[in-house]
């Protein structure tokens, strides 16, 4: 007859009596809350609060002096039906957008090409190309670019044909060319978007007797096409709502004869010069649904041009 040796029980080992324990769940959820208190206070009372307000305003007769007067859709079909200027506004803001924002990445998808071959001071260009974007949003710089494009200006004197600035058919242009001098963002996201390229997709295409434009068509932009649809949504929800180039460009006014005349110019004239402040929350609150369906319809068109690496990526 055999036996078995059957192990003694080992004992377990001791927790150690000095981890930590982990907090209950409603402890940690309660932590986390305190942190974001800042940042929910802010947006609830900087962002939501003043966006039902002004959602409210928008069926309202209201003139920043007098009580809000409830006049349900008068606004909306005033501004629809009863408005030529609104709808001139809205003519030149599209015409902005579509000016301005192809311009404004081509330039900054041809800076960031020529930024990713440089192999000395790249660090330097980068910032240099990059310092408009900061300094091309306010009024001083916006003040300048009138300067050079009126009368007398340094593209008058250069071209001979006049400030653009007085010309109902160049105004408009003026404006847009601002924005595109202020294309150091995108570009800084095309470079970063260039440079996580692999190499060794070039190289498998000069093998197959690629030259350098198949290489862009087949290679860099497909790849870049992810970086490509974000700047394309970020500057054109920037461009619907240009106010201050077009401003200072015109003096306040839109002119001549409303050629600079863009949405949020229009709206600002009739809420803050016009006191029809309820009639300029309709606006604002179009303007948002315009810029939502934009996008929306951006994001839906992406799906049959936008390559990402692989199907899980979409």
């Amino acid at each position: 007859m055999t036996t078995t040796d059957i192990p003694a029980p080992t004992a377990r080992p001791k927790r150690n009596a000095t981890a930590p324990k982990r907090r209950p769940k409603r402890e940690r959820e309660g932590a986390a809350w305190v942190f974001l208190s800042p940042w929910v206070l802010g947006a609830s009372v900087l962002t939501l609060l003043p966006m039902a307000v002004s959602l409210y305003l928008s069926f309202t007769d209201y003139n920043l002096f007098d009580p809000p007067r409830w006049v349900g859709l008068r606004n909306y079909t005033q501004m629809f039906t009863e408005d030529p200027r609104y709808w001139r506004s809205v003519v030149t803001t599209l015409t902005y957008v579509v000016i301005a924002v192809p311009l404004q990445l081509a330039l900054a998808l041809v800076v960031a090409l020529a930024l990713k071959s440089m192999k000395r001071g790249k660090a330097f260009y980068r910032s240099a190309f990059y310092a408009p974007s900061l300094l091309g949003a306010s009024m001083s710089i916006a003040l300048v670019w009138r300067a050079v494009f009126n009368d007398g200006g340094t593209v008058d004197n250069l071209l001979g044909n006049g400030g653009w600035v007085n010309k109902p058919g160049w105004a408009l242009l003026a404006v847009a060319l601002l924005t595109v001098w202020q294309f150091g963002a995108p570009m800084v996201i095309f470079l970063a978007g260039l440079q996580q390229i692999p190499a060794e997709l070039y190289e498998a295409a000069a093998v197959d007797g690629a030259g350098k434009r198949r290489q862009f068509v087949s290679v860099t932009v497909p790849m870049l096409s992810p970086v490509l649809f974000f700047n394309l949504v970020l500057q054109t929800i920037q461009a619907f709502q240009v106010f201050t180039p077009a401003f200072a460009v015109s003096g306040g006014k839109g002119g001549p004869a409303d050629s600079t005349l863009v949405y949020t110019m229009y709206l600002y004239d009739r809420g803050f010069v016009a006191s029809h402040m309820g009639y300029a929350s309709a606006m604002a609150w179009v303007l948002l649904l315009v810029i939502g369906v934009v996008t929306a319809v951006l994001f839906r068109t992406s799906r049959s041009w936008v390559f990402y690496a692989s199907e899980g990526d979409r």
